[in-house]
């Protein structure tokens, strides 16, 4: 195998049929984890947008109290600087089907390929959370999964992915901990039922902190990006960021490791 890359070319698992000089490829190294607003952040950092343009974004989408309630910001753990997703909603208590979720997408403004996406994301969770209570995906009341952080979190993950006119995304191996996490159901171990469906086929490794570190929204969006697995990809680097989530692990590596770049022929 020969590489037109200046770097020591690498063997990856499924590499895509549109690995062309001008694919562009998105790869994430999720230290820490993955989560809808790390994976946000860090696309949005990737894009350089700023807060009038994200907020532009953000009302593509037919739900007021979505609009305004989102900005990218410096954060930094351990003096290491990066982006995270400062969010300001109102609290719901709504229960939506998804039916209700993709009727929200549908009469976005987002381009099809976005809404493509994001339906495919929720339904895939749906999918999920259905084989976890033993119902139909139809049937399956979104709770925390679909409320309204988690449609901004999914929508504007798959709408920045357009954005960037990737093609591929290269996901690390996602780190998992032991702990329990809270949900609608009460404590439950993680990875979380969903999760833990979600993760079949997807390679993992140990992680030193505790607690939830693969969320639903992310592993349900991986899916729906087609996402492949491996090490980095073979590229010409044209852009990079880190971003963090809420949560800090103490004596732990923490945040997401971004790239986009122009993939190389092989």
């Amino acid at each position: 195998m020969t590489s037109h890359c200046h770097e020591t070319p690498h063997d990856e698992p499924h590499a895509a049929p549109h690995d062309a000089p001008t694919s562009r490829v998105v790869t994430v190294r999720p230290a820490s984890g993955l989560s809808g607003d790390i994976m946000l952040a860090g696309l949005a950092a990737l894009a350089r947008i700023d807060d009038a343009r994200l907020a532009a974004l953000t009302e593509e989408l037919p739900l007021p109290a979505l609009h305004g309630c989102l900005k990218l910001e410096r954060r930094a753990v351990n003096h290491i600087s990066g982006f995270g997703c400062r969010i300001d909603l109102p609290h719901e208590h709504a229960h939506r089907t998804l039916t209700d979720i993709l009727t929200v997408i549908a009469d976005s403004g987002m381009p099809d390929r976005a809404k493509e996406l994001a339906s495919d994301a929720f339904r895939i969770l749906a999918e999920a959370e259905g084989a976890v209570h033993g119902v139909a995906p139809e049937k399956v009341a979104f709770h925390e999964v679909g409320a309204l952080d988690s449609i901004l979190d999914t929508c504007l993950v798959c709408r920045l992915f357009v954005e960037l006119d990737a093609r591929r995304i290269v996901c690390g191996p996602l780190p998992l901990a032991d702990g329990v996490t809270s949900c609608a159901h009460g404590r439950v171990a993680v990875p979380a039922p969903a999760v833990l469906r979600l993760l079949e086929g997807m390679p993992v490794c140990a992680f030193a902190g505790q607690g939830e570190t693969v969320t639903p929204t992310a592993a349900a969006l991986l899916r729906a990006l087609r996402a492949d697995f491996g090490p980095w990809p073979s590229m010409i680097v044209r852009a990079t960021a880190i971003s963090y989530g809420t949560k800090v692990f103490p004596d732990a590596p923490n945040g997401a490791l971004w790239a986009l770049g122009d993939a190389c022929s092989r």
